[in-house]
């Protein structure tokens, strides 16, 4: 993993804005449904070639395929493992958020806003809300991650940029979008799907590529789950991160980064986890980096956290300097003062900057506009070169 030696480097948290042609028939093979594979796979290649382009040319260091494979970061994994079965058995209901409590006259008010809101099912992508593991889990994606690996080196073969990284899911957001109908026991169930999961995670790394674990169930937990305690919700993210990190074993900790976030839920939030409470346990994870939403008004002060906890060695911080709730474009001074006070408490070679969360993979679609999102990116590299020239001296 590149190590900031001598400027601010930058990077994002994966998902970037798709083509519209690519919604539909990306929509519909994850869930299962008839589409033009040849077509889509000719329209995937040309459009993660573009995207790595727009961001190369943008000054982005650190650049991804923009998930353009996937209709969202979840929905992807329906057909790369087995075990799934099609029932009609409903989802049992989940209670409102403690968001949703708080403010449920804004999330009725706004359909979009779907994140917080009670429903009779979890909340779970188009297409998948039938599905059910009633078999052994085991990975057959590798010939789909496979030409996730091909597209991006294609498009780093015509624009060449200092590293590259591909996301992948972590096992506990699998666990929540998929009813268990098989396993008897929550444990065998984990373990399942995190010996699966490394099949894939082991293909990303085994490629060149850096791995991301996208990961944002780990702390959404606590707000999605009102009737549990601070002490039961960090009780469920040290399990998961146990679970996690089986997933990652044998892998080398600095090819792998890992984000976490509170989703997309461009909505009131008052009860997002706070990071002084879940960073010990998120640093116990088999990770080089740790993203984290670092600048939108919920999360922006918390760069204090690391005056007293220490980022381990050999680590780096990836903070989110523009956020992907705000429609507002960050002006670039501001980036750059972000990314000064991450410097000044982990060190300027230990940080990478980045996005809070990535744009347009909501399962729910609440996201800024595409015109917007690239906005920001470009906001996000010219504070970098601002904060660069302040905290190197250089003029």
């Amino acid at each position: 993993m590149l190590a900031s030696s001598e400027r601010i480097l930058t990077t994002h948290c994966g998902s970037l804005p798709r083509p519209d042609a690519l919604l539909a028939p990306l929509r519909a093979k994850d869930a299962g449904a008839a589409y033009d594979a040849a077509a889509l796979a000719t329209a995937v290649r040309r459009s993660v070639i573009d995207v790595v382009k727009r961001q190369v040319d943008l000054g982005i260091d650190v650049v991804d395929d923009g998930e353009h494979s996937k209709s969202n970061f979840t929905a992807y994994l329906r057909t790369r493992l087995s075990g799934f079965s099609q029932t009609d058995k409903p989802y049992d209901a989940r209670p409102p958020t403690r968001d949703y409590l708080a403010f449920p006259a804004v999330y009725d008010e706004n359909k979009i806003m779907l994140a917080a809101r009670p429903s009779p099912a979890p909340r779970v992508p188009a297409g998948m809300r039938s599905s059910a593991i009633t078999g052994p889990v085991k990975y057959i994606g590798q010939q789909e991650v496979q030409s996730d690996i091909d597209n991006l080196k294609a498009g780093l073969a015509a624009h060449p940029a200092p590293e590259a990284f591909v996301t992948a899911l972590s096992p506990n957001n699998l666990e929540v979008f998929y009813r268990n109908e098989y396993y008897s026991k929550e444990d065998d169930y984990l373990a399942a799907l995190a010996d699966a999961l490394h099949e894939e995670y082991k293909i990303i790394v085994d490629s060149g590529f850096l791995l991301q674990i996208d990961d944002p169930q780990l702390v959404t937990y606590y707000d999605r789950n009102p009737r549990l305690s601070l002490a039961e919700c960090r009780a469920y993210i040290a399990r998961r991160v146990e679970v996690l990190n089986h997933a990652l074993r044998g892998l080398p900790e600095d090819r792998v980064r890992y984000h976490t976030c509170y989703s997309t839920n461009v909505a009131p939030r008052v009860h997002d986890l706070e990071l002084k409470h879940f960073v010990d346990l998120m640093l116990k994870i088999r990770a080089g980096g740790y993203s984290i939403e670092a600048s939108n008004p919920r999360h922006e002060h918390e760069w204090a956290v690391f005056e007293t906890v220490k980022l381990p060695p050999g680590k780096v911080l990836i903070p989110g300097v523009i956020s992907h709730c705000v429609h507002l474009v960050e002006h670039p001074e501001l980036v750059a003062q972000r990314i000064e006070r991450f410097a000044q408490v982990v060190g300027r070679e230990n940080v990478i900057a980045s996005n809070d969360c990535g744009f347009a993979t909501s399962a729910v679609g609440d996201h800024v506009h595409p015109d917007v999102a690239w906005a920001k990116l470009a906001a996000l590299t010219e504070g970098a070169r601002i904060a660069t020239k302040r905290l190197w001296g250089r003029v």
